[in-house]
């Protein structure tokens, strides 16, 4: 179980690089619209990149599985996946697996890539030994799977083509539902599989053009007027209630330690309204308050269930903040009334928030622990310190990185002083097995770069 965990987490965190390429993909695909500075040719570079969406996916999932992020595992993954399509259109050109097949490829491709990267083939043949031999063995692979997917995926495009239709029609529903799963998995950090469905392959939607888009986010900048449903409701939450949260968090600070916090708290405010990214603001309370997060994650579900109601249709290309929320304006349906709506989910968050933190006497930061207050005015991690933490370098087998978290697998998870890893600096600490993931903010890539730096030498 702990090893199925820790596959679907780095598949988890594999997901989010070629995500990280949308941003730049929307920001041309905006700039060169004709409702903004109608250059043709910036639209058109942008549109070719959500076009070729699953191919990106392919080589993304792949470095983000691998080991070392070697760039074999990137030509493998693009060669499975040009082998897999192919191979399936040859035996049903009905059959069409979109950017799952691009996520299939990757995943083949980087744990092939882990198995066979450093294995050693006579002498004879030696030439296409160690990496080159990735590559190979996984175009043969997915020559496999071709077959076996062109059995198989029909009925699995029927269901999944029906459950997308049932979220779909199921409006306010469907919406709750999504939102309130996609908060719930946050701490185990499975929301990105859920997203990745979500976004990427429910709904069907063809362009003008011809060309087939699914998924939630694709078909929105595909200019889909039904898209958008499942992202509308997050800018609520990101652009106000996560912010109103922190100035809950603030006010039920002693007041002498409010100083002290006030500009790591400003800055996770900050960083949620204009990024959306939320979770340095979730960890200071995820697990001092589970119950606290569980009615977070109900609101989350009935902010997008809200605007759903409204008839507010708005996406985003990497989160739910200002930054998108203004760039993707002239595409949006009723983006305006996110405004109204999100100022009053922010009054409810800062009510509950500040109601249930007195009233359960939750140790939120600034409240009693001086440890706590000092960590987070420095706010400074070393990773030498860090390693030493997480049970020293010998414990560490493999370290990687999302957006704002560490994932680790350890050799023996006794060693993982959680107390001394907080005292550092770090915002939170998940356990499940070997695998810890450890929550260390937007510099997460890079300490993990430090990391695996300081574990070569």
């Amino acid at each position: 179980m702990d090893k199925w965990f820790g596959g679907m987490q780095r598949i988890g965190g594999a997901v989010m690089l070629p995500i990280a390429v949308l941003p730049a993909a929307a920001l041309l695909l905006r700039l060169g619209a004709p409702d903004i500075f109608n250059i043709p040719f910036i639209m058109k570079a942008g549109e070719t990149i959500f076009t070729n969406i699953a191919l990106i996916f392919a080589i993304g999932v792949a470095i983000g599985i691998a080991r070392d992020n070697n760039g074999a595992a990137a030509l493998a993954g693009a060669i499975g996946y040009l082998v897999l399509t192919a191979g399936m259109k040859a035996i049903d050109e009905n059959l069409d697996m979109g950017v799952l097949a691009g996520i299939v490829s990757g995943i083949e491709a980087g744990f092939l890539y882990n198995r066979f990267h450093c294995i050693k083939v006579p002498e004879c043949v030696g030439f296409f030994g160690g990496t080159r031999l990735v590559p190979i063995i996984t175009a043969l692979l997915a020559a496999v799977s071709a077959a076996v997917f062109s059995i198989v995926w029909e009925p699995c495009q029927n269901v999944i083509n029906s459950l997308g239709v049932w979220i779909v029609n199921a409006g306010a529903v469907g919406a709750f539902i999504y939102g309130l799963l996609n908060r719930l998995l946050i701490p185990i950090g499975l929301h990105h599989i859920l997203n990745s469905f979500i976004w990427f392959i429910s709904g069907n939607y063809t362009t003008a053009d011809g060309v087939a888009v699914t998924g939630d986010l694709s078909r929105f900048f595909a200019g889909d007027p039904n898209a958008g449903m499942f992202m509308a409701g997050f800018y609520i939450m990101m652009m106000f209630g996560m912010p109103a949260a922190a100035l809950a968090i603030y006010h039920a600070a002693k007041p002498e330690n409010r100083t002290k916090i006030k500009v790591m708290l400003l800055i996770m405010a900050f960083t949620s309204f204009f990024t959306g990214i939320t979770e340095p603001i979730e960890f200071m309370f995820m697990f001092l308050a589970p119950g606290l997060y569980v009615v977070h994650a109900i609101l989350t579900g009935l902010a997008l269930a809200a605007a759903y109601s409204a008839g507010i249709l708005h996406g985003f290309s990497f989160s739910a903040g200002f930054i998108d929320y203004i760039l993707n304006w002239g595409i949006a349906t009723n983006p305006v009334l996110i405004i109204p709506i999100g100022l009053i989910f922010g009054v409810v968050y800062y009510i509950i928030f500040s109601w249930a933190i007195r009233y359960f006497d939750i140790h939120t930061v600034g409240r009693y622990s001086e440890e706590a207050v000092e960590n987070a005015e420095t706010g400074v991690l070393y990773v030498p310190e860090l390693i030493t933490k997480l049970g020293g370098a010998d414990n560490l087998e493999e370290v990687g990185a999302c957006i704002t978290r560490l994932r680790i697998n350890v050799r023996n998870a006794a060693l993982v002083d959680e107390k001394s890893l907080k005292a550092l600096g770090v915002k939170g600490v998940v356990r499940k097995g070997q695998n810890i993931q450890v929550i260390v903010g937007t510099r997460a890539e890079s300490i993990a770069k430090e990391i695996n730096t300081m574990l070569k030498r």
